[in-house]
This record gives structure tokens, C-alpha cells and sequence, in this order.
């Protein structure tokens, strides 16, 4: 008998204890929902409004965004009014209606969050809060996918194809210092072509390499454990060029448009920082027109290059950028060194041809 009354008194302080915290949650899952709703339409109006006085002048802009802040503002307020009005009424119906009502709003909410026109409004909210740094990015970027679009896809996928057998090596060699594994596989196909040999310039196996940094060259020796380098062993030529990309980006702040660029310039004439320092040069687009008997769009091939392999690893093939939705789709899937794979690891990568 003990037992069981003890075994009841527990049973109602549970109920009590969850009659207790169920009205919170049923509240905070409400603000929840409304506060996720909320965002998705303050971020759908202001890349509106981004979009709308990209070409506007100064003050025109300015006044822009004071009256839309202004009108959101107010607007808030004024549904957060009704709201409360409403709230009573919903109750009234079920204990929960305030929550469900909250949550058919955020599910409203996350469908627009999902159509193509939101991440436009997305993509122009972010070159204004971006600035000049963002708006050059997405020119770049621009630059890349047309690169894609012209590309030979067919001979691309060979290519691809002809990579299988250095891959592992090539993304151990990415691991090992801290670099992008698609941006490197993108260096190995505009280099060779994943065909490894001498080249008549003197580069030399599959990422073509020629005169490295010293300092790559030492630390590559000390991750390897060897007195020696040989261009020809292709886990030597990764590793060598990884650290090299590593050194370069390391040197550029992490630019991957600049890193790539010092990088195919190599260390000669004091390199790419040197050019930068000469001429007053900022950032890529700056940089460019100094570059007349140097190649300016290596980034551009290797970044286009890198893009084929995010999409032949992922999809299996490599779509053509002008048919159907395929320019929004390859938009989305984004640029390696731009934007993160939205994808598992690429040690996972898959297998079927």
C-alpha cells in the first residue's frame, strides 16, 4: 500500500510539474514562430529595397532606407497590436491556437524563404550591407559561372574522369594545410589536366610545378619526412602545391582570387605582393589591369574548373548552364572558395560514374 501511494504522489508531481512548464513552451514556441516569420519578411523587404536602389544615387538611397525602416517600424507595431488583439480569440478556441497560429505563419514564412526570388532578394541584401568588396565578389563570381558556361563540357568530364586516381591524394594534401580540397582539385585541372608530365615551360607533374617558396618547400619536407622532393611523385607535387596555396592565401589575407593569382605568379620579382605595393593595387580588380603578360584569369579557370568538379562529385555529370533552371541551380550550389559545399565531406564522395 506504501508503495502505491508513493508510486501515486509521484505521478502527480510529475503532472503538476508539466502543467506547470506546458504554458511557457506553448509561448515560446509562439515568439518563436512569429519572431522566424518575422525575419523572412524584413529580409524579403529589404533586399527589395536593395535591389531597387542598386543604381540610385546617395541621397536617394539614404531616403529609401530611412522611409522603409520607418514603414517596418510602424508596420510592426501595428501587427504586433492586432496580434495581442487576436490572441484571445485564438485561446479561446484551444489552449494551443496561439502556438498553431504562430507556426502556419512561420511555415508561410520558410515557403517563401524557399522560392527562388527570396535568395535573389538575399543575394542583393548582402552586396548592400557588402559594399564594394561584396558587389566585386559577385562580379567574380559572375566571371566564373560565365567561364563554366563556356567551357567544353564533354572534355571537362574526361578530365574529371581521368582525376579519380589522384583524388585521395590530392585531398589528403588539401587536409594536411588547411585548403580548400575543390579549389585544389580545380588547380590540378587547369594545370595538367590531371595528365602529369614536363612541360616545355618547366613545370613539372600534376600541378605543374616550377620554382616553389622555400618556405613551402621545407615544411613540405618535414610533413613528409624526406630529405628530398621528387616533382614526379604526384603525393610530393600535392603536397608542395597545397603548401604553396596555403603560403599564398596566408600572404593575401585569405583572398582566394589574390591567393590564386600569387600563386600562378610564383615568388619571382618579389611575387604578386610586390605588384600590389608597386602600383597601389587593393584587391583583384584593382590588380588586373598591371597584368598584361600575365595570365589575370587564372583564378577565373581554376575557380570555373573547380565549380565542374563540386557539380560532377555531387550530381554525377555536369549540367549546361543555358538550359532550363540550370544558371539558378549551379548559382546555388556555388563557387569552391566562395561558398562552403552544402554537401557531405568529399571523403564521402560519390562512386557512381
Amino acid at each position: 500500500m506504501g508503495q502505491a501511494a508513493n508510486g501515486g504522489a509521484r505521478r502527480r508531481r510529475r503532472r503538476r510539474g508539466q502543467a506547470r512548464w506546458r504554458p511557457w513552451a506553448r509561448v515560446a514556441l509562439e515568439v518563436g514562430a512569429l519572431l522566424a516569420a518575422a525575419l523572412v519578411v524584413v529580409v524579403a523587404v529589404l533586399g527589395r529595397l536593395a535591389t531597387a536602389i542598386a543604381s540610385a544615387s546617395f541621397w536617394w538611397s539614404l531616403l529609401g532606407i530611412a522611409a522603409t525602416v520607418l514603414a517596418l517600424g510602424a508596420a510592426t507595431a501595428a501587427l504586433l497590436r492586432g496580434w495581442i488583439r487576436l490572441r484571445p480569440r485564438l485561446a479561446a478556441l484551444t489552449t494551443a491556437g496561439p502556438a498553431a497560429a504562430a507556426c502556419v505563419l512561420a511555415l508561410a514564412s520558410l515557403w517563401l524563404a524557399w522560392r527562388p526570388a527570396f535568395h535573389d532578394d538575399l543575394d542583393s541584401l548582402h552586396a548592400l550591407i557588402g559594399g564594394p568588396a561584396e558587389t566585386q565578389r559577385q562580379t567574380i563570381a559572375h566571371q566564373v559561372y560565365a567561364a563554366y558556361r563556356r567551357a567544353d563540357l564533354a572534355g571537362l568530364t574526361r578530365v574529371l574522369e581521368r582525376a579519380r586516381v589522384y583524388e585521395p591524394t590530392v585531398l589528403e594534401a588539401a587536409a594536411a594545410f588547411g585548403v580548400d580540397p575543390e579549389v585544389m582539385m580545380g588547380i590540378g585541372s587547369a594545370e595538367s589536366a590531371f595528365y602529369p608530365r614536363d612541360s616545355a615551360d618547366g613545370g613539372r607533374g600534376l600541378f605543374q610545378i616550377t620554382a616553389p617558396p622555400a618556405a613551402a618547400v621545407v615544411e613540405v619536407r618535414r610533413r613528409l619526412g624526406v630529405t628530398e622532393l621528387d616533382a614526379l611523385n604526384q603525393r610530393h607535387n600535392a603536397f608542395v602545391a597545397a603548401a604553396t596555396l596555403r603560403l599564398y592565401l596566408d600572404q593575401m589575407g585569405g583572398d582566394p582570387f589574390l591567393g590564386l593569382l600569387a600563386y600562378n605568379i610564383g615568388p619571382r620579382n618579389g611575387g604578386l605582393r610586390a605588384a600590389m605595393e608597386q602600383y597601389g593595387a587593393r584587391d583583384f580588380t584593382t590588380i588586373q589591369p598591371y597584368l598584361q603578360n600575365l595570365p589575370r584569369d587564372y583564378p577565373i579557370r581554376v575557380l570555373s574548373a573547380a565549380l565542374a568538379y563540386r557539380l560532377w562529385r555531387t550530381e554525377g555529370r555536369l549540367p549546361r548552364y543555358e538550359e532550363g533552371d540550370n544558371a539558378r541551380h549551379i548559382q546555388r550550389v556555388g563557387i569552391p572558395g566562395l561558398t562552403p559545399p552544402d554537401l557531405p565531406r568529399l571523403t564521402a564522395r560519390r562512386t557512381e560514374g
